[in-house]
């Protein structure tokens, strides 16, 4: 008597065990809906939770040099001066309704020559001062 194993005795279809996928249409479809669940979880997560109305509010972004009391924004956002004021809460005046790079606004004097942007009960201070 031999104490090899039957292995030989075993035959497998090679041909069955290649084209047998019955369990890969199940788990694909459960891996999807469970990823669809997290999605739609995380987007009404944020809207419920108010995160949703801050990302359309943000702060625009610029950059400003001083001479001075002339204050020159140097780069960044279009600024609507409906939205801008200076440190002591007067109004900044440029050409047009838009402070654009390159142009140039006086500020009252130098410990009021930050600016400020509000928007919707927002604000923040865009530029420090000279």
């Amino acid at each position: 008597m031999s104490v090899i194993p039957d292995v030989l005795d075993t035959t497998m279809d090679l041909k069955t065990l290649i084209q047998d996928d019955d369990a890969v249409s199940p788990v694909i479809g459960v891996i999807l809906m469970v990823a669809i669940t997290v999605i739609l979880a995380a987007v009404i997560a944020t809207f419920v939770l108010g995160l949703g109305d801050s990302l359309s509010n943000q702060a625009p972004q610029a950059s400003f040099s001083c001479d001075g009391t002339d204050v020159t924004m140097t780069s960044g956002d279009e600024l609507e001066l409906s939205n801008l004021e200076w440190g002591d809460e007067s109004s900044i005046t440029v050409s047009g309704s838009e402070w654009t790079a390159g142009e140039t606004a006086s500020a009252p004097d130098k410990a009021n020559s930050n600016i400020i942007w509000k928007s919707q009960g927002q604000s923040a201070t865009l530029f420090d001062g000279c």
